[in-house]
């Protein structure tokens, strides 16, 4: 392939935005390549990591009920046809505290959209799962047929996958477009010009600083301490088949079983410092370590005083809202903003990817919550 061949689409970012867009791209013909400055669901990207939940509950948000249905049955399509086991359902269990109104918004939406789920009050949680202390628990939602997305392998799949249906992964750091009106080519830090007909621009926490002026105050990466925790020999309470992946957003905090007996997964949903991905440390700090260790005891008393095992640094790109971004840029009319995933976006990869490559195609109607208009320099978080 020679430095000045012409793709259809390039698609720069291969996380789980990315890959899934240059997926649907290809299926529908075009001819793609995907960079990545690092490789596919590297260790510095959102992307990255072990396990990711996929849920349908969403409250008043049926937009992202809606994708998240769709994305599981991708998913699952997908890992069927490659004899992959990256889906597992552990059943996700949302948690109320006294203010348990986003929980019964979700039940209604639930039923709207036939999604199987269980309420339960108090007691039936105490009954069923007496290795969690539900003090300031009200009430659960549990949706036994979602469950959790073993991210990393996830993403390398839909890469591997997509090279099978024509897309030419390359490792490249693209550099900030400048110009109007229509962009030819990007250039990369090797020197190279790739030239498309259309560029995506799915970056996550780096969109900022691709696009400084135009998204630097509007992508807001913030950093996520991410811990495990080692569980009590011969002690199988703490396994997905006796504890589903939770989250209580009282607490702002969200958790997944002992999964490939790497341990109890528990992190903070609550937004981080911002900081730079590329440069931030990606050593949790003595603050957030005691924070998780005096959590755990509280939540698992079991755990009390057990090891952590493994720790994780990672980003979210939030918007201001937590909807995600997904528009043309203001100053070309072949590129495309994809991105915003917002801690909750993962999950969404595949009715993202298939929505962006739709835009990109000219046959979808843009959705107004995902358009830059929307997007302010301040936040309030909005989707949970």
């Amino acid at each position: 392939m020679s430095a000045h061949a012409i793709f259809d689409v390039a698609v720069v970012g291969a996380g789980v935005f990315g890959a899934w867009t240059a997926w649907h791209l290809a299926k529908r013909g075009q001819r793609v390549v995907l960079l990545d400055a690092y490789g596919p669901a590297h260790n510095r990207a959102s992307s990255g990591g072990e396990s990711r939940i996929i849920r349908m509950s969403y409250g008043l948000d049926e937009i992202y009920t809606r994708w998240s249905l769709r994305s599981l049955a991708q998913w699952k399509e997908l890992f069927a046809e490659t004899a992959e086991r990256l889906f597992l359902q552990t059943g996700v269990l949302w948690l109320a505290g006294e203010n348990d109104s986003n929980l019964r918004n979700s039940v209604a939406c639930l039923e709207r959209n036939g999604v199987k789920h269980e309420a339960m009050g108090k007691r039936q949680l105490q009954s069923r799962y007496p290795q969690v202390n539900f003090d300031d628990v009200t009430g659960g939602l549990l949706e036994p047929e979602s469950g959790v997305l073993l991210a990393r392998r996830a993403v390398n799949c839909v890469v591997e996958h997509a090279k099978q249906s024509g897309v030419e992964f390359r490792i490249a750091q693209a550099a900030q477009p400048h110009g109007r009106a229509r962009l030819q080519c990007v250039h990369t830090k090797s020197g190279e010009q790739i030239s498309a007909g259309a560029f995506v621009f799915a970056c996550g926490p780096w969109l900022g600083k691709v696009f400084p002026e135009l998204l630097g105050s509007l992508i807001f990466p913030t950093r996520q301490e991410v811990f495990f925790f080692g569980c009590p020999s011969g002690d199988a309470r703490f396994a997905a088949r006796e504890l589903p992946t939770w989250l209580f957003q009282g607490d702002e905090v969200y958790g997944m079983p002992d999964i490939e007996f790497r341990g109890l997964k528990l992190a903070r949903d609550r937004h981080g410092d911002r900081v730079d991905p590329d440069t931030q440390s990606r050593l949790p700090t003595p603050e957030a370590i005691a924070w998780a260790r005096a959590y755990v005891a509280q939540r698992f008393p079991a755990l009390k005083g057990a090891p952590i095992t493994e720790t994780r640094v990672c980003q979210y790109e939030n918007t201001s809202s937590g909807d995600f971004l997904i528009d043309g840029h203001p100053d070309f009319s072949n590129v495309w903003l994809a991105g915003g995933g917002s801690g909750h976006g993962f999950k969404h990869g595949p009715a993202f990817g298939e929505y962006t490559a739709a835009l990109v195609l000219g046959e979808a109607a843009p959705e107004p919550r995902f358009l830059l208009a929307n997007k302010a320099a301040e936040q309030r978080r909005a989707v949970y």
